[in-house]
């Protein structure tokens, strides 16, 4: 199960077609907020989303420990990766000879999570050179380079064989990309029978249109969220049959809450916690078959 040819990642394959996957492909380059790296160092799992369930509060200690912010850190990364394990939980069973796909694997924390659970191959795509390498690093420092690796890679252009996939996914990577083309390509990789999982923020249709809030969001990472009926309709369109759609909105309220009081603010929580408390966004997790 060697990934020949290694772990590097000069190679583009291919490269952004587009003038706005290059603007994304830079954003992430020189993206140095020290969220996602602080959360990371705790345990030496970095990721790039947020997180799902209820605070511990007994672990963050009292109002005026020395060690609290220590412990808040430790509490907001325990949360996303319990969101990674949701989405792992949702892939179904796996069986150690396939190939997995995390479409847009950021650092590569989901990765070494989906290595560690299933024991099998898994390739991440990424737009940025900066994160492919990092991921890389890390998956050498594990010893699992022979079955982990990361690419620089378009999404929408996958550089695997039709049906080589058991299960893909998107997590919190599929607002940079059209949802038709992203769809039909995983459609594509995926065997017959294969799962898809996303878990995504989107706006909710219910509310009209993208609210202010929405708005901010997309302005703040560059991005274009999708509404919920977009990506059922998206899927039903390329193959995919959704067999589970559970709201995580309440479920993520938490770790807003708490990165809000934390050191790690980046300025848009508010957003995230007004749109999701007033109705116009949603916080989702999707798990769709290929047929």
């Amino acid at each position: 199960m060697d990934l020949t040819p290694g772990t590097e990642t000069a190679a583009v394959i291919p490269g952004p077609a587009t003038a706005y996957q290059d603007d994304i492909a830079r954003y992430w380059d020189q993206e140095a907020r020290p969220v996602n790296l602080r959360l990371g160092d705790v345990d030496g799992l970095y990721h790039h989303h947020y997180g799902i369930g209820d605070v511990e509060v007994d672990a963050l200690g009292a109002a005026g420990d020395s060690e609290r912010e220590k412990k808040v850190v430790a509490e907001l990364h325990r949360l996303e990766s319990a969101q990674a394990d949701l989405l792992l939980d949702n892939l179904g069973q796996i069986p150690r000879d396939s190939m997995l796909v995390d479409a847009g694997c950021g650092r590569g924390g989901s990765m070494v999570m989906a290595h560690q659970r299933f024991g099998c191959r898994v390739e991440g795509l990424t737009l940025s050179a900066k994160q492919a390498e990092f991921a890389n690093q890390r998956v050498r420092q594990l010893g699992f380079e022979k079955y982990v690796r990361s690419q620089v890679c378009n999404m929408l252009d996958m550089p695997f064989e039709t049906g080589q996939a058991a299960a893909s996914w998107n997590n919190e990577s599929s607002m940079y990309v059209d949802l038709h083309d992203l769809f039909a390509e995983h459609a594509r990789v995926l065997a017959v029978g294969g799962r898809y999982v996303t878990i995504t923020g989107c706006w909710n249709p219910v509310y009209g249109q993208p609210s202010k809030w929405v708005s901010q969001i997309n302005a703040h990472f560059e991005c274009n969220i999708h509404s919920r009926r977009e990506y059922l309709r998206a899927m039903a369109d390329n193959r995919l049959v959704p067999n589970a759609v559970i709201d995580l909105t309440e479920a993520t309220l938490p770790y807003w809450e708490l990165r809000a009081t934390s050191s790690l603010v980046t300025g848009i929580e508010e957003a995230f916690l007004s749109s999701y408390k007033d109705g116009s966004f949603q916080y989702l997790l999707i798990a769709a078959d290929r047929v």
